[in-house]
Parts: structure tokens; sequence; C-alpha cells
């Protein structure tokens, strides 16, 4: 469903490097895309050096590049294209510990959505969407009795176990869930519940139990 936190760690340090943030920098700032000579002329940079950073933001996933010829022509005779940088339509969000507002943010537009067509409450239609959710994350889990922790993992809850349950020392959706404690928290609910319902494999069950530091649910074995 979605890329790996490492990815998108990696992503983020390759700007670490000063000249590549530069180059990035530069290309973005760009009404077209640029051309390796072009960068290195701006910058001041030997053509080699700007090349080896372009093709690595390309690889990170920061840049694309595309090949077009800049005179227009086309056809025998036009010469060969150019490769050309530009922005990837990428996006990319890394926090410690990890957030997934864009997930809330898709749960809560939906539900908004579904309750004007339906004449459902917001709130009602926030929860069966978060139920759908956690139905369609538990197809995609995979087989064996870990695949619970990979999903929760996966998705910024950071599963620890406590004895016989699974305590989630984190809520992705965490300043949120300060201001709206009730919405989330049953928004939670919903999802993780859906989860453990739809994996058949497992005799844990999602409840309310909220404590300082934690997410407000918490997985019991029944």
């Amino acid at each position: 469903m979605d890329e790996s936190r490492t990815e998108r760690i990696t992503a983020v340090a390759a700007l670490e490097e000063p000249t590549r943030r530069r180059l990035y920098e530069y290309v973005v700032r760009r009404a077209k895309p640029v051309g390796r000579d072009e960068a290195a002329t701006a910058l001041r940079l030997p053509r080699a050096t700007a090349a080896f950073h372009l093709n690595r933001l390309v690889r990170d996933g920061l840049l694309d590049a595309v090949h077009e010829r800049r005179n227009g022509r086309s056809g025998p005779g036009a010469g060969r294209p150019s490769k050309l940088y530009l922005r990837s339509d990428r996006h990319i969000e890394v926090s410690l510990p990890e957030h997934r507002y864009d997930l809330a943010g898709q749960l809560l537009a939906t539900a908004i959505e579904d309750a004007e067509t339906t004449g459902d409450s917001p709130r009602s239609a926030l929860n069966r969407r978060a139920r759908q959710l956690g139905n369609e994350l538990a197809a995609t889990a995979g087989a064996g009795p870990d695949a619970v922790l990979r999903v929760v993992e996966a998705h910024g809850f950071e599963p620890r176990t406590d004895g016989t349950a699974i305590v989630l020392g984190n809520c992705p959706f965490h300043t949120l869930a300060e201001h709206h404690t009730d919405l989330v928290c049953e928004m939670n609910l919903c999802l993780l519940d859906a989860l453990l319902t739809s994996l058949k494999t497992t005799d844990l069950h999602a409840e309310l139990n909220p404590s300082p530091g934690h997410c407000c649910v918490r997985l019991e074995h029944q």
C-alpha cells in the first residue's frame, strides 16, 4: 500500500549532501525541465559532478528524468533528445515517531462525502470507512502469526508485546487525537477491530485502553 519507511528516509537523507541539495533546489525552482549542462553552469560545477548528483536524485525518487529535444524538431536530422530533469510528483514525508495524517485525512474526507450522500452522521461514516480500511489491510497482510504485527508496524503503531497483550507505542494520528480524542480513538478502534476480525488466524481483539505515551487501543488475547 505504501512505500517503505526506509525508502522515504533514504530519499530525504540524499539531500544532506550540500551539492546535491543545491542541484535539487535549482531544478525545482525552474519552470521547465533542466539539462545537466544548464545546471552545471548555473551552479559552477563540473558537468560530471552535476550529472552524478542529478542521477542520484533520480535514483532516490526526488527528481524525474525525461528525454526531449529542446529545438522542437523531430525526425531524421533532429539530433538526439536531451536528458532533462524535473521534480518528481512523489511526495515524501518522514516523521519520528511516524505520523500518518495523510491516512487520517483520506478517511475524514471520504467520510464527509459519504455523509453528504447517505445522510448518515459524519462520525458513523468515519467509523464505517475505518472498518473498511481495516478489512483492506487484512486482505494484504499475508499469512502467519506475525501478520498483525507487520500491518500495525507498517502503519506507525509501534507494536510491543506486554505479557499476553500487544501495546501500541505510538498513535499515527497523535496531534489529531490530542484535540479530538474521542473521534480519533473511536476511528482507531474501528480500524484495528476490523483488521483483527478479518484476520481469522488471530485470537486478538481490540479494546480502548488509553494510557500516557501510547495509542488508545490495546490488542488483547481473548
